[in-house]
């Protein structure tokens, strides 16, 4: 019997962002919770059994393969989904440029809000650094977006679901306003039907 695909995630963190993409793609699948502190799953499973490296997203395919990386995830929902066209077809510049701007997030956004999230003992200078840091890339972000609906194209794309992910997360982490658009392009996705969906599963706001 072939199971079913399953989402390790913890509630508010990067896992959000495939959970979202999982939703608007139409895919069947299991959410299990993690507690990160533990690495526990919600029914007592070693998640360090799931996966070595500790930490969510972990996505497992029906037939055992593990997926790991909140960008990879991304793309295999996006690919593997592609009627649901959360990214542009492979194989010309459109998509290069799409996976730029999802790395780009990634990389130059997601990791930096480590100074805030998961290092002990970072000074306040450091701190100071790490926020004007991120603060210039929100700021490329909302130049990117404009007056636009979406990152790219007409339609929300999974670059969409990591965005929101780390523009939300980027608000909360700094207490600041979003600049540019970005305030009411938050707003936008989350009023989407698979945005709150997810949202409420995951018992977060």
């Amino acid at each position: 019997m072939t199971e079913t695909m399953k989402l390790f995630y913890t509630p508010g963190v990067c896992s959000l962002a495939p959970h979202i993409a999982l939703r608007e793609a139409g895919a069947d699948f299991e959410l299990v919770r993690v507690d990160l502190k533990t690495k526990k799953t919600a029914d007592g499973g070693d998640f360090s059994r799931v996966n070595p490296k500790g930490y969510v997203p972990a996505l497992r395919l029906p037939d055992g393969t593990l997926l790991t990386e909140t960008a990879v995830l991304l793309h295999y929902i996006a690919d593997a989904w592609p009627e649901a066209k959360l990214a542009p077809a492979r194989g010309d510049l459109v998509r290069v440029r799409f996976d730029e701007r999802l790395q780009f997030i990634a990389t130059e956004l997601h990791k930096g809000f480590a100074p805030f999230t998961l290092m002990p003992n970072v000074s306040e200078e450091s701190k100071r650094w790490a926020a004007q840091r991120l603060g210039d890339r929100v700021g490329l972000l909302a130049e990117a977006l404009g007056d636009r609906a979406f990152f790219h194209g007409e339609a929300f794309t999974v670059v969409d679901a990591y965005a929101y992910f780390a523009l939300r997360t980027y608000r909360y982490l700094l207490r600041v306003e979003l600049p540019g658009g970005l305030g009411a392009y938050i707003e936008r996705i989350s009023a989407r039907p698979a945005v709150r969906a997810a949202l409420a599963a995951e018992g977060i706001q």
